[in-house]
Order: C-alpha cells, then sequence, then structure tokens
C-alpha cells in the first residue's frame, strides 16, 4: 500500500515529452519533415533510420542545440522550443550522443551520472537508485 506522500512524490516525477511537427531545413535541404511524437517517463523510444535521415537533427533540436524552422517542443506540456539550450537542462532535458565526446575518459556508470545529476526533481537517494536501475539494464 502507498502513502499519499508516495503518489505524490510518484506523480512528481512523472514527466512528458512532446515533439509536434517539427521541420529543419538547410538551405533547399529539408532534413526533418514534420516529425511528431511523444513520450513519458520510463518509457523507451528509439529514432530509426538511415544515415542522413534527420535523426541527430531532431535530438538537437529537442535539447536546444538547432532551432527548428516550425514546429513545437513542449516539456510537460509547457512550450520550450524558444527556450536556450541550458534552461532545457535545468529543467531536465539532456542528451548523451553515442558518439565519443568530452566525456570519453569516463566510465558508462560515470557519464550517466552526469546527465542523472542534472535532476533537481529527485533527492540524492533516489538519483543513486535511478543509477543502479540504468546501470542493471544494460
Amino acid at each position: 500500500m502507498s502513502t499519499a506522500n508516495e503518489e505524490k512524490q510518484s506523480a512528481e516525477n512523472e514527466h512528458s515529452l512532446r515533439v509536434q511537427a517539427l521541420y529543419k531545413s538547410f538551405g533547399k535541404k529539408h532534413v526533418v519533415k514534420g516529425i511528431d511524437f511523444s513520450m513519458h517517463t520510463g518509457e523507451v523510444v528509439g529514432l530509426l533510420g538511415p544515415n542522413g535521415s534527420g535523426k541527430t537533427t531532431t535530438f538537437y533540436m529537442i535539447v536546444g542545440f538547432l532551432r527548428p524552422n516550425q514546429g513545437e517542443v513542449f516539456l510537460d506540456e509547457k512550450r520550450i522550443t524558444g527556450l536556450p539550450m541550458y534552461k532545457r537542462a535545468k529543467a531536465g532535458i539532456s542528451y548523451l550522443p553515442q558518439e565519443p565526446s568530452v566525456f570519453r575518459k569516463l566510465t558508462v556508470e560515470e557519464n550517466i551520472w552526469a546527465v542523472i545529476e542534472t535532476r533537481r526533481d529527485l533527492t540524492k537517494e533516489q538519483k543513486k537508485a535511478l543509477l543502479e536501475e540504468l546501470i542493471e539494464e544494460f
């Protein structure tokens, strides 16, 4: 049986991300053409496609590295399309590319922790539990 406090805390840790009609062009080249999707805390969503199909560009628009030509990005139904990257990171949106980066000298656990550490909605104990859970998945 869960307490009202546990249920409230669980609801506070639930988040949603929604991408609506995103378009991105570079000159005359249309890279992303009207992508729509949504996801919620705990879901795993994959963008599949060949090289050059716009997967990375889509992620860049979500995290704020690129601005879409059209479309919107919402976090918990709040429009964040115009927010700078650092404000999106503070809100909990981060992106860890698969390619080696500035974090290449870190272990897998340290890379995951670098992202979890930005979550202001979790206590230190909850962050540690989440890290353990994610490590177990791999």
